[in-house]
């Protein structure tokens, strides 16, 4: 029995815990040399776009979204400093949660980026990028040089 009601505590923690760490979400902008200006959370971790999804619609589910979690929300989406709020917007996932877009781009993290401003995740299979504040997809070698 207490095992039982133990095991109903912590599942109802995780669960807690889990939808709370929703909430609102506030996409941001960062930089490095390498890659320019690219979309950040407001912790300062680096969000990724999947080429593979369409306008709008994920379709990282199951080990995909284990290791590329998707920015998730179930409150306000906001925009920082130098972002057009236009291109923000949110998509319905098929569990019910509601996901972070930009530029039409659902967002998400990559499980091995650990600090803020890492980007380990450019380029994984040629088909994950960071985003840029205009909303597209970062090029592996990173923006052209003004006036290449």
């Amino acid at each position: 029995m207490k095992q039982t009601l133990l095991s109903i505590l912590l599942v109802a923690t995780c669960g807690f815990a889990l939808a709370q760490d929703a909430g609102s979400a506030t996409v941001g902008v960062s930089q490095n040399e390498t890659l320019g200006d690219f979309l950040v959370d407001a912790e300062g971790m680096t969000l990724y776009l999947f080429t593979k999804d369409t306008e709008n619609t994920s379709t990282c589910y199951g080990d995909c979204a284990t290791a590329w979690p998707p920015l998730l929300t179930d409150g306000e989406a906001t925009v920082g400093e130098g972002l057009d709020a236009s291109l923000l917007g949110t998509t319905e996932r098929t569990d019910g949660t509601t996901q972070i877009t930009y530029g039409g781009w659902p967002l998400y993290y990559w499980v091995k980026d650990e600090a803020p401003g890492d980007t380990t995740g450019q380029d994984v299979g040629e088909v994950w990028y960071v985003v840029s504040p205009a909303g597209e997809a970062v090029p592996a070698e990173g923006p052209a040089e003004p006036g290449s």
